[in-house]
Formats: C-alpha cells, structure tokens, sequence
C-alpha cells in the first residue's frame, strides 16, 4: 500500500501542534507552582484550614472555625485557607479581626470564586493540584471542618502524602465528630479488615470538638522562621532511612 506523503505531513503538522499545545500546558502548570512556592516563602509556615464553601455564619461549624482564626492569631500563627468563603472565610476573619495574618489561596472556579474580604494576603490559582500543593506547604498543622467532595478531596490528598511518607507527618485534626465519626468508621470496619489500610493509619488524624486543641498542638511546635520549611530536606532525609 502506497502512504501518501501529504498524509505524512498532516500528520506530522498535528502531532506538531499537539506537541506545543502540551509545552504551552507545562509552561501554565510551572507558573502556577512557582507563584506559590515563592508566595510561601515570604510567611512563617502556619496552620491550613479547610472545609465547605456554604456553610453561612449562623452555621456552628463556622463559628467554630472563626473562633479557631482568632485564637490561632492570638498565638502568633498564621491563618492559611482557600480564600473562599464558608469555612475558609470564618477562620481568615476570626484572625483578621483580632489583626493576625490571615492567607488565602484562591482559585477560579464557575461560583464561590472571589477571595474572601478577610485576607491580608492572596494568591491566585488556576489549577487544582498546584493550588493543593501550597495549602500543604504552608502548613504545620492541618485542620478539615465538615465540607463536601473538595474538602475530601483535600483530605485524602494530604492523608495519603503522610501516609506513604512522601510529607512530614504533622497534626492533623478532623473537626465535629459527629460528622466525620462515620467515615472513621468506615475506614475502621470495611478498609481495615480488607487490609487495603493498616490499624495505624487512622492514628494520623484525630477527631476533635475542641478547637483549643488544635491550637495547643500548633504551640507544641512553635514559629518556624520565614523562609524555612518542613519540607526542605524532606525527601533526602527519608532516602537515608
């Protein structure tokens, strides 16, 4: 069978376009990232709270969630979220108003797109994952209130980067026990016994009702410097292990 060199060339031409079409992808991805990293450098590592967007504040989770901003402003700790509102918006006010530093990673979404009024710092995003990357980065204690699939989302991600060792293994709260007892549950009753998870998984996190709690175990650790971080020698040290 004859191959018509036309046909070469078209094909040619469109694996071409397709190519550059990915270079121009990789480039938008490597700007995301970058942004951010140079973003999280210029704060002291602080404690990244997440959960649902549509929680209004007569919502107890979102007073909750205030009350926790202000108290971890009062210790000196720096509020990061999604920069959203519900949740993200409660605990960005609770340390705004007491004038403590409040953060906000946002991202372009069709709603609940714009930051929320109660940041002293904001930085766009336009993708998920380097968005994801940064709220892990910025944090040395990690905080879910009850929220749906991107709190989840959210959730899983930084619970299997612990688990596989792949990120420090930091604090980790889950709070309203009421909310998250049965996804603890199921996590205890059907993975477990399946051994897709070990027993000790589920010591990662900790249900709580107590917000002092969290900020207690903030405390523990301390102000790392600015421009330091827990990931900074990260991988090389668990190589030696």
């Amino acid at each position: 069978m004859e191959i018509n060199k036309s046909d070469i060339e078209k094909a040619k031409k469109i694996f071409k376009d397709l190519e550059a079409a990915d270079t121009e992808r990789a480039r938008a991805y490597s700007k995301d990232l970058l942004n951010g990293l140079k973003k999280v450098r210029t704060y002291p590592q602080g404690v990244t709270i997440f959960g649902s967007a549509r929680l209004s504040e007569n919502n107890k989770y979102y007073k909750q969630a205030r009350l926790l901003g202000q108290l971890l402003a009062q210790n000196a700790h720096t509020v990061i979220t999604g920069g959203g509102p519900g949740i993200m918006e409660a605990a960005n006010r609770g340390a705004f108003e007491y004038g403590g530093r409040s953060i906000g990673l946002n991202i372009t979404l069709s709603h609940e797109q714009h930051p929320n009024p109660y940041l002293t710092d904001v930085l766009q995003f336009e993708y998920f994952f380097a968005r994801k990357v940064m709220l892990a980065m910025s944090a040395k204690v990690y905080v879910f209130f009850p929220g749906g699939f991107g709190t989840m989302d959210e959730f899983s991600e930084i619970l299997i980067l612990m688990q596989e060792k792949k990120m420090p293994v930091m604090p980790m709260f889950l709070v309203g026990k009421s909310f998250w007892r049965p996804l603890d549950r199921f996590f205890a009753t059907r993975m477990s016994p399946l051994k897709t998870i070990n027993p000790t998984d589920r010591k990662i996190y900790k249900l709580t009702d107590n917000v002092e709690e969290i900020v207690r175990a903030a405390n523990k650790i301390g102000h790392p410097k600015i421009k330091t971080n827990y990931y900074d020698g990260f991988r090389e040290a668990t190589e030696k292990l």
